[in-house]
């Protein structure tokens, strides 16, 4: 039976991620040195410990690969003969605005996919520390088992 200490420890775990937006690395500190302290204690506990850093690793795994992906669209786009915006200030403001590149939409649905990642991984941990908090097991969805 899951006592109250347990399911706070567990919720706790999961919330820690927040502690990105404070510490450097605080999504992976918090979660880290609750679950390694509490892991013996209970069952519970650490697998919602393992959840959480294996899902906060699988996020980082995810957004250097769309990061990777998007840092030559960039470049193709900054590098090539880009005619998106022409200002000319000395004669006047003239602007230019034409077809921009089909990079720049790849680039573009890479960084809106990002955004839409972001969110999703905000609602992902808020439900596993509801779960957690209601003594019920949690697997975040599009996570790679690490820790086992």
């Amino acid at each position: 039976m899951l006592d109250n200490h347990q399911k706070n420890i567990a919720t706790f775990i999961h919330l820690s991620t927040f502690s990105r937006f404070i510490i450097p690395f605080g999504n992976f500190i918090g979660p880290i040195v609750l679950w390694m302290a509490n892991k013996e204690k209970s069952e519970f506990v650490d697998n919602h410990g393992k959840q959480a850093i294996n899902f906060q690793i699988s996020i980082l795994l995810y957004a250097l690969v769309i990061g990777l992906l998007s840092v030559p669209f960039f470049f193709f786009n900054i590098f090539s003969s880009f005619d998106f915006i022409d200002i000319d200030l000395f004669d006047g403001i003239h602007l230019n605005i034409t077809e921009p590149s089909p990079l720049l939409y790849i680039g573009g649905g890479l960084g809106a996919l990002a955004i839409l990642a972001f969110i999703l991984e905000l609602v992902f941990i808020v439900i596993a520390s509801l779960k957690a908090r209601d003594g019920e097991a949690y697997h975040y969805p599009l996570t790679i088992d690490f820790l086992k």
